[in-house]
């Protein structure tokens, strides 16, 4: 979808330079540590410098001209060519949530993650239209091994959806097995594949000020195929970054640059995002705090940063409550317009997103759905014509009367105005006669209807078969290499 608003920025045009500037002062005399030592040679080789402290130290030509060199806006490929995906710009696609442990409805409860249940949530994206990408695993299968997993992830990814879905970014081996099993799936060798954006993947600093060795494998893969790195930092002001909103935006600007040089340098051109995760601490416990109003102003402020330095911009979905509550709904309403307003390209953990990432929830995944899709209409222009302004039914329907018979009204009583998926619109004496069903509990049925209604995406068998080949190649490779 697009907006057809302009964006809220939240900076005036010298605080904006200022934070940017700062953040390029920290690069220079601060510096930034890369774990790996392929990437830190990359970057000397370059013209940085590593000091005996381990920080390698970019100065700011070196970083502007790099991260110059990549695309405002490019398009992601999905197996359906229907579902491609643009970011940049003022196109906006939202993203399931991904990465939790746990699994929670009504039903059973929170649980551990399971590969039955993953399959079933996939199924429940594939029925929501309002959800563009899977966001790279909506919850770990904690009962498939943890060193092949990610191997049936793919497979249940590529087969049971038709969308774009997220890479699992830890490490090379997983990151490569992602690249190789998009390019079966879109029937191209992997040599084709850099001709073809199809992948993302989340790249998280260990902020402060560092990338590990296995997101920097990721870093160095992804953009030498051609592919996104969505650089997001993971920035709690008062922990993990300075305690006020200005200091915790310079650094995190200053992380997505070190790592965006890298991208380029690796290779010119490719594909990177600015991604924002930043938000603060509840300063009484030190826990995270998220869906506050410092989250929905840094995500303003972020998606300012990012269109000033030419990227495409990430930001979520969140909340730190454990069920799906008011509070649920509130922080994530807080979250998802500060997303909207500010024109956020992606906005990942879009819908299923509970206890701080923690739990992807099958209720919370259809709540959320409701909100994204009451969103995008609030979003619509209103049109102003002739025909809209109704003047001759207006000018039919007589004082103390109704336009409900009009034939103004009866063109358009399908397609006037939002049709709720979720949301009761009955009055208390029939809601209570039909059950006393809350939002929690019709959000249940919902995703049990998409469930027994979801059909397959055609995929041609060749393609599956080789899928299927592939990932049991490499279970036995894994397994082989483990005795």
């Amino acid at each position: 979808m697009t907006s057809p608003w302009s964006p809220v920025e939240v900076l005036s045009a010298d605080q904006l330079e200022s934070i940017v500037s700062a953040a390029l002062t920290i690069l220079e005399t601060t510096g930034f540590r890369f774990l790996d030592d392929a990437s830190r040679a990359m970057l000397e080789r370059a013209g940085a410098e590593t000091a005996d402290d381990g920080m390698t130290r970019l100065g700011r030509d070196l970083v502007m001209e790099q991260v110059d060199l990549a695309p405002a806006r490019f398009t992601l490929r999905a197996r359906n060519p229907d579902r491609d995906l643009l970011l940049g710009d003022n196109h906006i696609v939202f993203s399931s949530v991904g990465g939790p442990a746990f699994v929670s409805d009504l039903d059973y409860g929170r649980r551990p993650g399971s590969y039955s249940n993953l399959c079933d949530y996939f199924r429940v994206i594939q029925g929501l239209n309002i959800i563009h990408q899977e966001g790279g695993g909506c919850f770990e299968p904690m009962d498939l091994p943890p060193e092949s997993r990610h191997l049936d992830l793919y497979l249940a990814q590529l087969t049971l959806l038709d969308k774009n879905a997220q890479a699992y970014a830890l490490g090379r081996a997983r990151t490569v097995d992602c690249l190789e099993m998009t390019a079966i799936a879109l029937g191209l060798s992997r040599e084709e594949l850099v001709n073809e954006t199809a992948v993302l993947a989340i790249i998280n600093t260990n902020s402060p000020m560092q990338l590990d060795v296995p997101m920097s494998e990721a870093v160095l893969e992804l953009a030498a195929a051609n592919q996104v790195c969505c650089v997001t930092p993971f920035t709690l002001a008062g922990s993990m970054s300075p305690a006020t909103l200005a200091g915790t935006l310079a650094q995190q600007t200053a992380e997505v640059l070190a790592v965006a040089t890298l991208t380029q340098l690796v290779r010119p051109g490719a594909p990177v995002m600015y991604g924002a995760f930043a938000s603060n601490v509840d300063m009484q416990s030190g826990a995270p705090a998220l869906g506050t109003p410092e989250y929905a102003k840094m995500a303003l402020a972020s998606a300012q940063i990012a269109r000033r330095l030419g990227l495409p911009f990430r930001s979520s979905n969140t909340t730190t409550s454990n069920v799906a509550d008011a509070q649920a709904a509130y922080e994530s309403g807080m979250s998802l317009w500060s997303a909207m307003l500010g024109h956020t390209n992606l906005v990942n953990h879009a819908a299923g997103w509970l206890e701080g990432g923690l739990t992807a929830s099958f209720e919370k995944l259809i709540i959320d759905a409701e909100m994204l899709q009451m969103m995008v209409e609030t979003l619509r222009p209103i049109a102003v014509d002739d025909d809209e302004l109704a003047l001759d039914a207006i000018a039919e329907v007589p004082p103390g009367g109704h336009h409900f018979g009009t034939a103004h009204t009866l063109a358009r009583y399908e397609t006037a105005f939002y049709p709720t998926i979720l949301s009761s619109r009955q009055n208390f004496e029939s809601w209570q006669e039909q059950g006393s069903e809350d939002a929690l509990h019709r959000a249940n049925a919902i995703w049990k209807q998409l469930l027994a209604e979801y059909q397959k995406p055609a995929i041609d068998p060749a393609t599956e078969e080789a899928l299927n080949d592939y990932v049991g190649r490499r279970k036995a490779d894994i397994a082989k290499n483990q005795t």
